[in-house]
């Protein structure tokens, strides 16, 4: 592997890493400390609330980009009935963990299978599976009209929708039977839409280094811009419509918050606008300008599955011993809000809680890495 090569691909695990770290704090923030009320709602949260929920809306977009670019990596490598076979195995694989151990991992339980991030991922791999035989500008062209006009079907969404319409665009609840039910939480149109357009946009990452860094700079500005257009004048891309509040004691700190409170589930074209922007420009920084990359954040980066599929039930466990020990009881969201005595939200805790978890993992992940290792002997 040539100097670029490594520089290329070191920058793509460095910036996995760094979302997946930023991805255990949210859910660490989920299980140490729960709050009775929305993070994001300013009314009744606080800046440091906002931002520490705000900072993992990065996530899930650049992990689904990334995913898309990875896939095109390979595929170099690979004949396109090669990569179908992959791409359909390793999407199934993923759908039946969430379906499994990852929707366990959430409730210690079944009453619930929660479709997330990991789903979404998945079949999207399938249906990328069937588009990889199609040209690079057709991919570009489905990914385009599965992500542009996503915001266009908001005003179908209400009471009573059909699961398919759920699964695909509305997202909810729907029980399948009792004692049973599924949430999708992450409607898979616009996710399909975005590997389409992290593998239509793998041809870049062969560009030559300098190249291919202003690309990015530049798609990132214009991805910042559409989203500044688009926002401030309501035009079109989020449920949510934004109303300036200057010189009502707001101040520019608050109004930033408000314009930049876009809508995840499903997530809007606003949405993806503003995180793929600081994903790509994350991107293109890091490899011009990162010379001694973090080991840890490397790591974690190349073993991106093994990390989410154990870091969720390590952080259930050690929340569920931590409110036991500390209050005597499990924070609930069940009929309301219930929590134990003496229990209050505290991000301190969230956040110490999140460096233990960091560390556990680095061992785990360590640990995991020699034991495969060796496995190939």
């Amino acid at each position: 592997m040539n100097h670029h090569s490594s520089q290329r691909l070191f920058a793509i695990d460095l910036l996995r890493g760094l979302v997946i770290v930023l991805m255990a704090l949210d859910h660490t923030r989920d299980f140490f400390a729960p709050t009775p009320f929305n993070p994001l709602d300013l009314q009744l949260g606080s800046p440091a609330w906002f931002w520490t929920r705000w900072i993992t809306h990065l996530c899930a977009p650049i992990f689904v980009l990334l995913a898309g670019m990875s896939a095109f990596l390979r595929s170099k490598r690979r004949s396109k009935a090669e990569m179908t076979r992959y791409l359909l195995g390793r999407g199934a694989l993923l759908v039946l963990l969430e379906l499994t151990w990852v929707s366990f991992s959430w409730q210690f339980g079944f009453n619930v299978l929660i479709l997330q991030v990991i789903w979404a991922i998945g079949v999207s791999m399938m249906v990328l599976a069937l588009l990889v035989w199609l040209p690079l500008p057709r991919i570009a062209l489905v990914a385009a009209a599965l992500i542009l006009p996503h915001n266009l079907l908001d005003s179908w969404h209400g009471k009573g929708a059909s699961w398919p319409m759920m699964a695909w665009h509305q997202g909810g609840y729907q029980q399948l039977w009792p004692g049973l039910g599924v949430v999708f939480a992450y409607p898979l149109m616009p996710w399909v839409g975005l590997i389409a357009a992290g593998y239509a946009l793998g041809p870049v990452l062969a560009w030559a280094p300098e190249r291919r860094q202003r690309f990015l700079l530049r798609a990132s500005a214009a991805l910042l811009l559409a989203f500044v257009l688009l926002r401030s004048g309501n035009f079109y891309g989020n449920p949510q419509t934004w109303q300036a509040r200057l010189g009502q004691s707001s101040g520019w700190a608050s109004e930033l918050m408000a314009f930049v409170d876009v809508h995840k589930y499903p997530p809007s074209l606003l949405y993806l606008c503003i995180t793929l922007s600081v994903g790509l420009a994350a991107l293109a920084l890091i490899e011009r300008w990162v010379r001694k990359p973090s080991r840890v954040l490397l790591l974690f980066g190349s073993r991106p599955m093994f990390f989410y599929l154990v870091h969720i039930a390590l952080i259930h466990a050690l929340a569920w011993i931590y409110m036991q020990w500390r209050f005597g009881g499990q924070v609930l969201e069940q009929q309301g809000w219930q929590a134990p005595p003496g229990y209050q939200p505290s991000l301190l805790v969230c956040y110490l809680a999140w460096l233990v978890v960091l560390l556990m993992m680095l061992g785990l992940t360590r640990l995991w890495v020699r034991q495969t290792r060796h496995w190939r002997g």
